[in-house]
């Protein structure tokens, strides 16, 4: 491939392995892994909080740390490894996941846990870079859309199952063993990338410099900035919804684990009926879900004394927010058709960039100035949104 050449996703040649489906069900196993592990503390905050004596804000930074990580690796780990086997770096990226989880099983204080959320960072940006353009070389070029929808499913399954149960888990027996089990879970998965993927050796190498050619286009930017603003609201409010709940009369800890499960189901049924309304306008798409997240969580603010109330507003978060990667990524995708894998590799380099700063900034003003203030500040960010998408509209959707 000439270097003025964008890499693609071509299904030219592709592997054509004997188990196709068992090789995409396999790298979405991947997925739910590296999705479950960021995403774990959500649900572990207060028991991580009090295990390890320390404020809200800082267990807030075990989500913080891999999303910053994560958002380095998620470009410059395809570079590094362009010429490496995807299987091979994938079954070693899940072995380093399964030994970060062990770590944070174990970790005697904040900084051993923090060095283990490291690792999961490297894992995160890794497996995703690698992972979201491999179903075009496992299935014929008609099956590409569902097995793309079926390697990303991992991220919905992890909301509706894997935080939700290591919640759970941590409720029943303690908060180390949710990440002892997810040691076990991403071990298996390396042995089942192992089995099921067949050799997938470097096509079209991802370089440097045709990342910096997208950064300076115009809708790539504009979309990248509205993204950012999105994901920084939702988890400036998300990483402390357990607290934020927790608050609320007549919500203990095993009915807020509950509701996040139900958090989750929503969160998928979001993901499916955006796919449906995202190849009509899918920026226009992310514009409403924009203003209904902001809406949303502003409205916790006056619903904290019922638990009825935060309850369904919680579950219509999970619907609303379970829309935004699916709009996202097809409108950018739909901004450069030539670039896909480049702008991928972008998307989760912001997406985990802004995970983390929607951490950091939810820590730091809930410490500072309480929990309600981190849900005016998130409410505020996803509002901010709507105008940017609303800039962004000359050209196609």
């Amino acid at each position: 491939m000439a270097s003025t050449t964008p890499t693609s996703v071509s299904p030219d040649a592709p592997v054509a392995p004997v188990r196709p489906w068992a090789a995409v069900l396999a790298l979405g196993g991947a997925t739910f892994c590296v999705v479950t592990t960021e995403m774990l503390p959500v649900g572990l905050l207060t028991p991580l909080r009090d295990g390890l004596d320390v404020s809200a804000g800082t267990a807030g930074l075990t989500l913080t740390l891999p999303g910053l990580v994560a958002a380095v690796a998620a470009p410059l780990l395809p570079v590094a490894v362009r010429r490496a086997d995807r299987r091979q770096v994938l079954c070693a990226l899940l072995l380093v996941l399964a030994a970060a989880d062990l770590l944070s099983a174990l970790a005697p204080d904040v900084p051993v846990l923090f060095a283990a959320r490291a690792l999961v960072g490297v894992c995160i940006g890794g497996v995703w870079a690698l992972a979201a353009g491999l179903a075009v070389r496992l299935v014929p070029a008609r099956s590409v859309g569902r097995a793309t929808s079926v390697v990303f499913s991992g991220v919905a399954v992890a909301s509706v199952l894997g935080v939700p149960a290591g919640t759970l888990l941590a409720t029943a027996v303690g908060w180390r063993w949710s990440f002892a089990a997810l040691a076990a879970l991403a071990a298996g998965a390396s042995l089942t990338l192992a089995l099921g993927l067949p050799p997938l050796p470097a096509e079209q190498p991802l370089r440097l410099r045709q990342l910096a050619r997208l950064a300076g286009a115009p809708r790539i930017r504009r979309g990248m900035s509205a993204v950012a603003l999105l994901i920084v609201g939702h988890f400036a409010a998300y990483t402390y919804v357990r607290p934020i709940l927790e608050r609320t009369p007549g919500l203990g800890t095993g009915r807020v684990g509950a509701l996040l499960l139900c958090y989750g189901l929503a969160g998928v049924m979001g993901t499916f009926a955006a796919g449906v309304f995202a190849t009509r306008s899918a920026r226009r798409l992310l514009g409403v879900i924009a203003a209904a997240l902001g809406a949303v969580i502003a409205l916790l603010i006056p619903a904290g004394g019922s638990a009825a109330v935060s309850g369904t507003l919680v579950v219509l978060w999970g619907l609303v927010y379970g829309g935004v990667s699916v709009s996202a990524q097809t409108w950018l995708s739909a901004a450069e058709p030539h670039a896909r894998e480049a702008v991928s590799a972008m998307f989760a380099g912001v997406f985990n960039t802004a995970i983390a700063l929607g951490a950091f900034t939810g820590g730091r003003v809930s410490d500072a100035f309480g929990l309600t203030a981190a849900l005016c500040v998130a409410a505020g960010l996803g509002v901010l949104a709507v105008p940017l998408l609303a800039s962004a509209g000359a050209g196609r959707d």
